[in-house]
Protein backbone atom coordinates (compact mmCIF):
# COMPACT_ATOMS: atom_id res chain seq x y z
CA UNK A 1 0.00 0.00 0.00
CA UNK A 2 1.51 3.29 -1.07
CA UNK A 3 1.01 6.51 0.81
CA UNK A 4 -0.86 9.20 -1.03
CA UNK A 5 0.87 12.55 -1.43
CA UNK A 6 -0.53 15.28 0.83
CA UNK A 7 -3.11 17.62 -0.70
CA UNK A 8 -2.02 20.94 -2.16
CA UNK A 9 -3.43 22.97 0.71
CA UNK A 10 -1.23 21.07 3.19
CA UNK A 11 1.80 21.83 1.09
CA UNK A 12 0.75 25.49 0.99
CA UNK A 13 0.52 25.59 4.79
CA UNK A 14 3.96 24.09 5.20
CA UNK A 15 5.53 26.42 2.64
CA UNK A 16 7.39 29.17 4.51
CA UNK A 17 8.23 31.26 1.48
CA UNK A 18 6.58 34.65 1.39
CA UNK A 19 3.51 34.93 -0.82
CA UNK A 20 4.51 38.51 -1.57
CA UNK A 21 6.30 38.91 -4.90
CA UNK A 22 9.92 39.96 -4.66
CA UNK A 23 9.48 42.99 -6.92
CA UNK A 24 6.53 44.52 -5.07
CA UNK A 25 6.85 48.22 -4.42
CA UNK A 26 4.13 48.23 -1.76
CA UNK A 27 5.67 48.22 1.73
CA UNK A 28 4.35 46.05 4.52
CA UNK A 29 1.94 47.76 6.93
CA UNK A 30 3.34 49.04 10.23
CA UNK A 31 3.71 46.30 12.80
CA UNK A 32 3.67 43.48 10.22
CA UNK A 33 6.53 41.05 10.52
CA UNK A 34 6.83 38.54 7.71
CA UNK A 35 8.64 35.27 8.18
CA UNK A 36 12.12 35.78 6.82
CA UNK A 37 14.43 33.25 5.29
CA UNK A 38 17.93 32.87 6.72
CA UNK A 39 19.34 34.90 3.84
CA UNK A 40 16.87 37.71 4.46
CA UNK A 41 17.60 37.62 8.20
CA UNK A 42 21.32 38.03 7.63
CA UNK A 43 20.67 40.93 5.27
CA UNK A 44 18.31 42.61 7.74
CA UNK A 45 20.92 42.38 10.52
CA UNK A 46 23.40 44.29 8.37
CA UNK A 47 20.82 46.91 7.35
CA UNK A 48 20.26 49.95 9.60
CA UNK A 49 17.41 49.51 12.07
CA UNK A 50 14.23 51.52 11.69
CA UNK A 51 13.18 53.99 14.36
CA UNK A 52 11.77 52.36 17.48
CA UNK A 53 8.47 53.74 18.71
CA UNK A 54 8.92 55.75 21.88
CA UNK A 55 6.80 54.76 24.89
CA UNK A 56 3.83 57.02 25.63
CA UNK A 57 4.15 59.66 28.31
CA UNK A 58 2.13 59.44 31.51
CA UNK A 59 -0.07 62.28 30.29
CA UNK A 60 -0.90 60.39 27.11
CA UNK A 61 -1.57 57.24 29.09
CA UNK A 62 -3.85 59.12 31.49
CA UNK A 63 -5.76 60.61 28.56
CA UNK A 64 -6.28 57.16 27.04
CA UNK A 65 -7.39 55.79 30.40
CA UNK A 66 -9.91 58.62 30.77
CA UNK A 67 -11.32 57.93 27.31
CA UNK A 68 -11.74 54.26 28.15
CA UNK A 69 -13.36 55.14 31.48
CA UNK A 70 -15.90 57.34 29.69
CA UNK A 71 -16.66 54.48 27.30
CA UNK A 72 -17.40 52.27 30.28
CA UNK A 73 -19.48 55.01 31.94
CA UNK A 74 -21.73 55.38 28.89
CA UNK A 75 -22.07 51.63 28.22
CA UNK A 76 -25.28 51.20 30.31
CA UNK A 77 -26.93 53.95 28.24
CA UNK A 78 -26.27 51.88 25.13
CA UNK A 79 -28.11 48.95 26.72
CA UNK A 80 -31.09 51.06 27.76
CA UNK A 81 -32.98 51.10 24.40
CA UNK A 82 -32.47 47.37 23.91
CA UNK A 83 -33.76 46.61 27.41
CA UNK A 84 -36.72 48.99 26.96
CA UNK A 85 -37.77 47.21 23.78
CA UNK A 86 -37.32 43.86 25.49
CA UNK A 87 -39.46 44.95 28.43
CA UNK A 88 -42.16 46.24 26.09
CA UNK A 89 -42.17 43.01 24.08
CA UNK A 90 -42.52 40.74 27.13
CA UNK A 91 -45.94 42.18 27.92
CA UNK A 92 -47.48 42.97 31.28
CA UNK A 93 -48.56 39.48 32.32
CA UNK A 94 -46.74 37.35 34.85
CA UNK A 95 -44.78 34.79 32.88
CA UNK A 96 -41.46 33.15 33.57
CA UNK A 97 -39.75 35.01 30.72
CA UNK A 98 -40.91 38.45 31.87
CA UNK A 99 -39.99 37.63 35.48
CA UNK A 100 -36.46 36.63 34.44
CA UNK A 101 -36.13 39.77 32.31
CA UNK A 102 -37.16 41.96 35.24
CA UNK A 103 -34.82 40.05 37.57
CA UNK A 104 -31.85 40.70 35.30
CA UNK A 105 -32.94 44.30 34.84
CA UNK A 106 -32.62 44.78 38.61
CA UNK A 107 -29.58 42.56 39.17
CA UNK A 108 -27.30 44.01 36.50
CA UNK A 109 -27.38 47.69 37.60
CA UNK A 110 -27.19 46.83 41.29
CA UNK A 111 -24.11 44.66 40.82
CA UNK A 112 -22.57 47.31 38.54
CA UNK A 113 -23.05 50.00 41.18
CA UNK A 114 -21.78 47.68 43.93
CA UNK A 115 -18.58 46.96 41.97
CA UNK A 116 -17.97 50.57 40.94
CA UNK A 117 -14.50 50.71 42.46
CA UNK A 118 -13.42 47.47 40.82
CA UNK A 119 -14.82 48.59 37.47
CA UNK A 120 -12.79 51.80 37.37
CA UNK A 121 -9.70 50.46 39.20
CA UNK A 122 -7.65 49.81 36.02
CA UNK A 123 -8.09 53.47 35.02
CA UNK A 124 -7.29 55.03 38.38
CA UNK A 125 -3.87 56.63 38.64
CA UNK A 126 -2.69 59.60 40.70
CA UNK A 127 -3.23 61.76 37.61
CA UNK A 128 -6.74 60.50 36.85
CA UNK A 129 -8.21 59.96 40.32
CA UNK A 130 -10.12 63.26 40.47
CA UNK A 131 -10.87 63.39 36.75
CA UNK A 132 -12.65 60.00 36.97
CA UNK A 133 -15.34 61.31 39.33
CA UNK A 134 -17.64 62.66 36.56
CA UNK A 135 -17.34 59.37 34.67
CA UNK A 136 -18.22 57.43 37.83
CA UNK A 137 -21.20 59.73 38.43
CA UNK A 138 -22.46 59.18 34.88
CA UNK A 139 -21.98 55.42 35.29
CA UNK A 140 -24.10 55.41 38.46
CA UNK A 141 -26.72 57.65 36.81
CA UNK A 142 -27.04 55.36 33.79
CA UNK A 143 -27.43 52.35 36.05
CA UNK A 144 -30.11 54.19 38.03
CA UNK A 145 -31.93 54.77 34.75
CA UNK A 146 -31.82 51.01 34.19
CA UNK A 147 -33.32 50.52 37.66
CA UNK A 148 -36.01 53.05 36.77
CA UNK A 149 -36.83 51.00 33.69
CA UNK A 150 -37.14 47.95 35.93
CA UNK A 151 -39.49 49.82 38.27
CA UNK A 152 -41.61 50.89 35.30
CA UNK A 153 -41.86 47.28 34.15
CA UNK A 154 -42.79 46.02 37.62
CA UNK A 155 -45.49 48.71 37.78
CA UNK A 156 -46.79 47.67 34.34
CA UNK A 157 -47.00 44.09 35.57
CA UNK A 158 -49.10 45.26 38.52
CA UNK A 159 -46.58 44.20 41.15
CA UNK A 160 -46.03 47.62 42.75
CA UNK A 161 -48.58 48.58 45.42
CA UNK A 162 -49.63 51.95 44.00
CA UNK A 163 -53.40 51.91 44.46
CA UNK A 164 -55.52 52.06 47.63
CA UNK A 165 -56.83 48.56 47.06
CA UNK A 166 -53.28 47.22 47.42
CA UNK A 167 -53.25 48.35 51.04
CA UNK A 168 -56.62 46.96 52.19
CA UNK A 169 -55.00 44.70 54.76
CA UNK A 170 -53.93 47.79 56.72
CA UNK A 171 -57.23 49.64 56.39
CA UNK A 172 -59.42 49.76 59.50
CA UNK A 173 -63.14 49.13 59.40
CA UNK A 174 -65.28 52.20 59.58
CA UNK A 175 -67.33 52.64 62.76
CA UNK A 176 -70.77 54.01 62.14
CA UNK A 177 -72.21 56.66 64.40
CA UNK A 178 -75.74 55.64 63.48
CA UNK A 179 -77.68 53.77 60.88
CA UNK A 180 -80.53 54.98 58.82
CA UNK A 181 -83.07 52.27 58.11
CA UNK A 182 -86.65 52.47 56.95
CA UNK A 183 -89.38 52.26 59.69
CA UNK A 184 -90.76 49.10 58.20
CA UNK A 185 -87.59 47.24 59.12
CA UNK A 186 -87.81 48.10 62.80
Amino acid sequence: MTALPPPQWVLGLNNTSSSKPKSSSIPDPPGFTATLSTKQRSQSKNAPQTAVRKPPTTEETDTLKLKKAWEIAIAPAKQLPMNAIGMYMTGSTLQIFSIFMVFTLFKTPLTAIATLGRTFAPYTTPGTATRLLPAKFVFVLMNLLMLGLGLWKVNQMGLLPTTRSDWLAWETDRTWAGRAVPREWL
